[in-house]
Order: structure tokens, then C-alpha cells, then sequence
């Protein structure tokens, strides 16, 4: 029977992976449908997807399915045909991504959680499928110029930092959950008012827009496809690129580029930048921005005390762990975290 988990080391991964000569082509797609029995879908995607060389995380749960991918591309249309004989994924939309060197991700992983995407919602009453109009590119450019529109960014505060929308707000939190109420207060004075809110590939915005509706707003709208189907079908329509900055992806590439401008600093020297990182140091691996002259100062940790611990022996590096609780420390992306750390870095 073949293995239902990956049991070869990332590293020897990685290295597999930068050795492809194939190009491969990344993806995202989700769909809110009802799945009866989880798990035993999760073993047949996994099985399935394996056999065509498809790396990439996969969440599945009762609400729907939500999926990043890369493929080989020889096989990706065998992955479409594969994907459209599911039913309720039948002419599912697959985005595309727009700024990709192939190297997005380099195992394959599916996992069941209890919801696609976390929102910390008990209102039984609630219903996602209720959710607000559709704007294609073409739509959503017209919109925007409505003087009357508010366009809000349903991603977290990392994201927005490297690039949104024009005239977009951001909801200043860490967490989709965190969010969602949040932008119910943020907008209580514009229940009337149109309001588009957008993500990277649809999912938060969608669920998002069910829940103002959910809660007395009148006029939502979403993006369809988020930030990737919006600038794939701009670009292919040849039309205005409304979209300022980098995309962020969670995956090795940590961002896409949609245009050429730099709207964030390097978090250590505050000289323009828009490149996520993660601090070398196992310890601590804070996502923060940082320039090429940091990197190579800091050697890819985020301060000179990470750096000399990174410089460690691995046995000396496990003995200074020991007892240390790292839990709230692995990729650590929230504000509360992030910004005394910088302030640490550079003497505040």
C-alpha cells in the first residue's frame, strides 16, 4: 500500500526539489461544499495527487476544501481532469500564480481541520453560503471609482504591509478571527455604503462577505479569486492594475511581485523593501522585512543575538532550548511579537 505521508527529510527535499529541470506551475483553489467524511477524502486526494509529483498543503473539513499546489507541468492538466471529476469541484476556478519561479513548495501535505479557514465563529445561525456579489476585474476597477466605496483588506497586517489595493483599509490584526468582528465595528456607520472586500485567492473575503451581510450591512461585494485572479485577468484583459506593491503567499516565495512599486521598509534599517524573511535562528524564526545589506550583516537572523546563536553547534543549540516553551515562537507573523522585537533590534 502506498505511504499516505511523506517520510523523507525537508532538507533532502529542498534539495530534490531545486533539482527539478521541469517547470512547475503553482496554484490555489478552494470551494465551500459540504464533505461527509473527511478523512477518507483527504486519503484519496493524497494518493491521487502523489502520483502526479503535486507538492503543496491542502486543508480539508466538513465546510470545504482550500488548497495551494504546485505541478509539474506536464501533469497539469491530468490535475484539472482529476480535479473536475470530483463533483462539487467540477469547472472549480484554479488560481494561477502571477509572479512564480516554480519553487513554491516542496511536499505535499493534507491535513483535516475543523474549518478551512480559522474564524472562530459559534453563530449557528450564521451561514456562509450567503454571501455577497461577485466583481470580476473590469467590475471591481469601475466600483473602486465610486467615491461612495470602501474597500477593505481582509488579510493580516503583514500582508497589507507589502502591497493592497488602492485606497484600501486594513483591519489591523494577526488573525482572521480577530478580523471579522473587527470589521463589523470598523464599518458600523457604513451599513448603506458599497463595500468590496478582497484577500489573496477569495476564501477569507468570501466568508467575510457573508458575515457582513450576516450582520445588517446592505452592499457587499467581493473580489472574485482575491488579489491572483483579479491581476491574471487584468493582465489578460489589458486593463489598469489597481493593485500597488507585492502580493504575499504563503509558501517559499513568501510574496509575488503585481508591481513595481516598494511600499514597505526593511524592519532593520528602514530603506525600502518588501522582502519577507524568516530569522534563521530555530529558536525565534520571526517573519520580518529585510533588505540584501541586513541579510548578509545579520547573516538571515533578525539581530546580532539570534545570529550568534545560529553560529551554535547543533548540541549546544538544543542545550540552550532546553526548558525554553517555543510554541508562540515558530514563523511568529503577529504585531505583539514583532514590534518590541524590532524595537529590541534597534535600541528603542
Amino acid at each position: 500500500m502506498a505511504h499516505l505521508v511523506n517520510r523523507i527529510s525537508h532538507e533532502e527535499l529542498r534539495v530534490k526539489l531545486m533539482e527539478e529541470t521541469e517547470h512547475r506551475i503553482t496554484i490555489s483553489f478552494y470551494k465551500y461544499f459540504s464533505i461527509e467524511h473527511p478523512l477518507e477524502f483527504r486519503d484519496e486526494l493524497y494518493l491521487a495527487l502523489n502520483q502526479l509529483k503535486v507538492f503543496g498543503r491542502i486543508y480539508l473539513a466538513h465546510e470545504g476544501i482550500n488548497a495551494q499546489l504546485s505541478v509539474p507541468e506536464s501533469n497539469f492538466e491530468s490535475l484539472k481532469s482529476y480535479l473536475y471529476s470530483i463533483e462539487p469541484l467540477n469547472g472549480i476556478r484554479l488560481n494561477i500564480a502571477v509572479d512564480d519561479d516554480g519553487k513554491s513548495f516542496f511536499v505535499l501535505k493534507v491535513k483535516v481541520r475543523e474549518k478551512i479557514v480559522a474564524d472562530g465563529l459559534t453563530d449557528l445561525s450564521f451561514d456562509p453560503a450567503k454571501t455577497g456579489k461577485y466583481l470580476k476585474a473590469n467590475e471591481f476597477n469601475e466600483l473602486s471609482l465610486n467615491p461612495d466605496v470602501v474597500i477593505v483588506d481582509m488579510r493580516n497586517h503583514y500582508e497589507y504591509e507589502v502591497g493592497h489595493f488602492e485606497n484600501a483599509i486594513e483591519v489591523p490584526s494577526d488573525t482572521f478571527r480577530e478580523q471579522l468582528p473587527m470589521a463589523v465595528d470598523m464599518l458600523k456607520d457604513k451599513k448603506d455604503q458599497p463595500i468590496i472586500m478582497y484577500c489573496t485567492g477569495g476564501i477569507r473575503c468570501e466568508k467575510a462577505s457573508a458575515y457582513m451581510l450576516h450582520n445588517g450591512f446592505k452592499n457587499v461585494y467581493h473580489v472574485e479569486g482575491g488579489i491572483i485572479h483579479y491581476t491574471q485577468t487584468a493582465k489578460k484583459e489589458g486593463l489598469p492594475i489597481k493593485f500597488i506593491g507585492k502580493n504575499f503567499v504563503f509558501d517559499e516565495r513568501l510574496g509575488e511581485r503585481i508591481s513595481d512599486d516598494v511600499i514597505s521598509n526593511c524592519h532593520q534599517c528602514g530603506k525600502p523593501c518588501d522582502t519577507h524573511t524568516n530569522c534563521l535562528n530555530d529558536g525565534c524564526h520571526l517573519l520580518f522585512i529585510q533588505c540584501n545589506e541586513c541579510k548578509e550583516a545579520l547573516k538571515g537572523c533578525c539581530s546580532d543575538e539570534c545570529m550568534q546563536v545560529n553560529e551554535l553547534s547543533e548540541e549546544e543549540k538544543i542545550e540552550l532550548r532546553k526548558g525554553i516553551d517555543k510554541g508562540n515562537m515558530i514563523f511568529n507573523k503577529s504585531r505583539q511579537r514583532l514590534r518590541p522585537r524590532l524595537n529590541e533590534i534597534n535600541g528603542l
